[in-house]
């Protein structure tokens, strides 16, 4: 009997969390992505053994797999890392705001930032 693969052993539910995960998504960010509730999601990382039909494809999309991947028919490539993480699609959407607005969250992370390296250069002085 051949070996079964760590996906293979999994049911749908575990994973469809696993994956999900390891894209770097929430369920509230991967049920927002494909237009269903979180609540959805939930329920499908459960114990279900029912993959919903009509998701397979838009949550292989949007996790980076192939649909026979997320169905456990084949092995996951490991992957160094995730194509779309999720820092990645918060980028995407701010790119998507107006100007203005686009602006200010810059000026915001430009200020943790700078904030961050004044922490970590008066930590090298004191050490």
């Amino acid at each position: 009997m051949p070996k079964r693969t760590m996906s293979a052993a999994l049911n749908f539910g575990a994973r469809l969390m696993a994956l999900r995960k390891a894209a770097g998504y929430t369920q509230t960010e991967l049920a927002g992505e494909l237009g269903v509730t979180r609540r959805m999601i939930a329920y499908y990382e459960g114990e279900t053994e029912h993959p919903p039909a009509n998701l397979l494809s838009g949550l292989a999309k949007a996790l980076g797999v192939t649909i026979e991947q997320l169905l456990g028919t084949e092995p996951v490539r490991a992957r160094a890392k995730p194509r779309n993480s999720r820092l990645e699609r918060q980028l995407q959407a701010i790119e998507k705001l107006d100007a203005r607005t686009k602006r200010q969250v810059i000026q915001l992370l430009d200020t943790f930032i700078a904030n961050e390296k004044l922490k970590q250069k008066i930590g090298k002085q004191a050490a």
